[in-house]
């Protein structure tokens, strides 16, 4: 029998006044995160939830996010992560494909009114059951007329609770997942995968009580997720939440609470690294408690790993992963030479492979499709046994990513089978814009494809065919998708045309228009 939550309760017995989380000067002990886990867990199962159910939980980088997330587990049912970016449309599809039961949402701000797309979603979704809304003060009145908050439904429940035990292949964490053949779906990670991956994670970087983490990456991913929130709870360590990316707060961040471990994508490191205002911080300091970073989501241009490594003075280690896979399955270990531009071998317990169209390794430096198995594979998507079959060919979960080995074991990431962007380290599909650009009244034809960014890595750029006789404004096309799309997906870039280049079978030819 195994539930994740052990890796907060344990942590929570052994050293129960130890500062969990830190947001600005708001501090959590470790009791008292357990504690308030333990009264959401209490109020689930009042509320009827069961074992096996999925909960929704949509928050940003703040404290609610880890309470009911480890709430959660604790009563015995499944978490499914929702990207605060998304809108209700996007929302209420995670909810009715996965037949989530509950769904927490963070009320937002005017800036960001998560809360209200958040409802929007759940009333559109019918099989979910209920709504909790997380709002800024626990103990403030719902700002959505009707509604219940996280406070109320914690009140008066116990701080204690006797945590459901699950079986190492049943289902934690549910993770949605795009592809560019159909709408997202749902990465079943099992208590094994995880609290696996999370052991792994912990070694490779020697992760202790001592540590202070940063932690900027969003919660609701599983970078940020595993590699950094469960790990820090597993160890003891201290976490410091910055809600929102910005080169200032992050730096301000690590001045303060005297940070010792930081994970970023490749953006944030360019940012902090091109940040102008840098030199109002004590960057002696940062760079004398820094022991370690973390770099994914995308490749690390050599040149910025360099120049962030001499400013700061701390190794960037790389590594390679996927919601599917836990997320990590190669790295670039502290005990072994690091080569930059490579994510490293593959990690304890975990196989990886490339191969061609057969399925049949490739020699060193050659590049073929990159397949993994290993305790960090997910048990499958959600629902779908035949992506799920197409996915795990042969025994070997297949991502989808074009790599090579060098001589040496060092994995190099070359291309992607799928046209997948990444964007400021978050995926974007594009055939979701495609068929959504298609549909406005003035568009007859589109093709999106990512362009270089040297901020965002890859940019969005739609090439749009506008409809006979009609006309359209690049700006108006990109504002009507930016209505309608997370803010990440929608194209920043719109370059109109009288026709897009095909094959002799009428599929549009990206490579010619890269």
């Amino acid at each position: 029998m195994i539930n994740l939550a052990a890796t907060l309760e344990h942590t929570a017995r052994l050293h129960p006044d130890r500062i969990a989380l830190a947001l600005g000067n708001n501090r959590l002990s470790y009791r008292a995160l357990d504690a308030a886990a333990n009264q959401v867990a209490s109020a689930l199962v009042a509320s009827g939830i069961k074992p096996g159910d999925r909960i929704a939980l949509a928050c940003p980088n703040l404290p609610f996010f880890p309470i009911v997330y480890y709430g959660v587990l604790k009563a015995g049912a499944s978490v499914l992560p929702v990207n605060v970016l998304l809108k209700h449309d996007e929302i209420a599809y995670l909810l009715q494909d996965s037949g989530a039961k509950g769904f927490f949402c963070f009320e937002g701000t005017k800036d960001l009114p998560l809360g209200a797309e958040g409802k929007a979603s759940f009333d559109a979704a019918k099989a979910c059951e209920h709504f909790w809304l997380i709002t800024t003060d626990p103990k403030g009145s719902p700002s959505i007329p009707g509604t219940t908050t996280l406070g109320q439904l914690m009140a008066g429940n116990p701080p204690s609770f006797d945590t459901v035990q699950r079986t190492s292949e049943d289902v934690a964490v549910v993770l949605y997942t795009s592809g560019t053949t159909g709408r997202p779906k749902g990465a079943e990670l099992t208590h094994a995968n995880i609290l696996f991956n999370a052991m792994v994670s912990r070694d490779l970087t020697a992760v202790s009580g001592e540590d202070v983490m940063l932690i900027t990456l969003p919660l609701f991913h599983v970078f940020g997720q595993v590699v950094q929130m469960i790990v820090g709870f597993m160890c003891g360590a201290r976490m410091v939440l910055v809600p929102r990316f910005e080169p200032g707060a992050v730096l301000q961040a690590m001045q303060d609470e005297n940070v010792t471990i930081f994970a970023g994508v490749p953006t944030m490191y360019w940012a902090l690294l091109n940040y102008p205002e840098a030199g109002k911080f004590d960057l002696n300091k940062i760079a004398g408690n820094l022991r370690v970073a973390c770099s994914g989501g995308a490749a690390l241009p050599v040149e910025v790993l360099r120049a962030f490594e001499e400013k700061f003075q701390v190794p960037i280690l790389e590594g390679y992963g996927l919601s599917e896979t836990s997320p990590v399955a190669t790295f670039n270990h502290l005990n072994r030479p690091r080569k930059p531009g490579s994510v490293g071998t593959q990690v304890w317990g975990v196989e990886v492979r490339v191969v061609d169209i057969d399925d049949k390794d490739v020699a060193p430096g050659t590049p073929g499709e990159i397949v993994i198995r290993g305790h960090c594979v997910m048990k499958g998507y959600l629902n779908r046994p035949k992506e799920t079959a197409e996915a795990f060919r042969n025994g070997w979960f297949h991502t989808g990513d074009i790599g090579q080995f060098d001589q040496d074991g060092y994995l190099y990431i070359v291309d992607r089978l799928k046209d997948m962007i990444i964007r400021g380290g978050f995926n974007v599909y594009p055939r979701e814009i495609e068929e959504l650009l298609v549909t406005h009244p003035a568009v007859s034809l589109v093709a999106v494809l990512g362009v270089p960014d040297a901020e965002h890595g890859e940019e969005i750029k739609a090439f749009v065919v506008p409809k006979a006789g009609m006309s359209v404004k690049p700006a108006d096309l990109v504002a009507w998708a930016k209505e309608r799309l997370a803010s990440y997906k929608y194209p920043r870039l719109v370059e109109l045309r009288d026709s897009l280049p095909m094959t002799a079978t009428g599929k549009i030819l990206k490579k010619a228009l890269r």
